[in-house]
């Protein structure tokens, strides 16, 4: 059986909280479990204890952990952009409770995954990414998907149409709604630099869009990727649409590296057992193959 054991560790001169589940047998290769905000080291739904007590149990040790200021950490709030220092400090943690590790895969959720994305490549020990839903949001992208992934669908559902012979669709609420929606799609789109071509050589910056820093974040790590896409969530549908959007995009997730998989119905945070446990296989098997 997996022991579960509290670490107090610093970040930012703040003291954080992990668990570190360890498997009976020591492992070279663990998983540092990132977590979306807001949100605590539980997760939804327990989705992440769940997950990582499913690892350990299967031979895969696993650290997750409170940013400064959330859970049973202290400090001000930080944003997913600002927890670089977190993260290392949380693998440093992690090493130290479990020194047979020595290789670390980072598993994130929505900007847990942008996150990954964003340090994973500045730290030597993270070998591989597990990336699920990644938040890719701009203006123009939101814009982009409520068109294509809301409002095509509600013209094709039969409740639209019950609504409207009932009486209970309110068209123009509707209309106003659509019109700000396509507003945004084609005034940010003229604002934005598009992400296609080639990433500049230079470290990303803060300055530029979200999804070209996270492009490049991805092409300057060299390890292996898992991205899991739920088919019912506008985070996913962004990313996706994102990538369709951008031939640079599209060359990062066909790499031989990158392996892909996607569960049609659930949504953004697989509130249901068994897309939680779908994703927990999938996690494993990945963890196994890439060894």
């Amino acid at each position: 059986m997996a022991n579960e054991e509290a670490s107090v560790f610093e970040a930012g001169g703040e003291r954080l909280l992990g668990i570190l589940h360890a498997p009976p047998r020591p492992a070279a290769r663990g998983v540092l479990l990132v977590v979306g905000g807001p949100q605590y080291r539980v997760g939804s739904h327990r989705q992440f204890l769940l997950l990582a007590r499913y690892l350990a149990a299967h031979g895969v040790p696993v650290f997750r952990f409170d940013y400064r200021g959330m859970g049973d950490s202290g400090g001000p709030r930080c944003s997913f952009e600002e927890v670089e220092e977190d993260i290392r400090a949380a693998a440093d943690a992690f090493q130290a409770a479990a020194p047979e590790v020595r290789r670390v895969v980072i598993w994130g959720l929505c900007d847990a995954a942008s996150a990954a994305l964003l340090y994973a490549w500045r730290d030597p020990r993270v070998d591989g990414l597990i990336l699920l839903n990644p938040w890719v949001r701009t203006d123009e992208g939101l814009a982009k998907a409520h068109l294509k992934h809301y409002y095509l669908r509600r013209l094709t559902s039969r409740g639209f149409w019950r609504d409207l012979a009932t009486g209970r669709f309110r068209p123009v609420h509707s209309v106003v709604g659509l019109s700000r929606t396509v507003m945004r799609a084609v005034g940010a789109g003229r604002e934005r630099r598009p992400v296609e071509g080639a990433p500049a050589p230079e470290p990303p910056a803060s300055g530029r869009p979200l999804p070209a820093r996270m492009a490049e974040g991805w092409r300057q790590f060299d390890g292996s990727i898992l991205v899991i896409l739920s088919g019912n969530d506008l985070t996913a549908a962004e990313f996706q649409d994102t990538a369709d959007r951008s031939p640079y995009w599209r060359r990062l997730l066909n790499q031989r590296r990158v392996s892909r998989r996607e569960l049609p119905e659930a949504n953004h945070t697989f509130s249901r057992q068994a897309w939680r446990d779908q994703v927990a296989r999938w996690t494993l098997e990945w963890i196994v193959e890439t060894q």
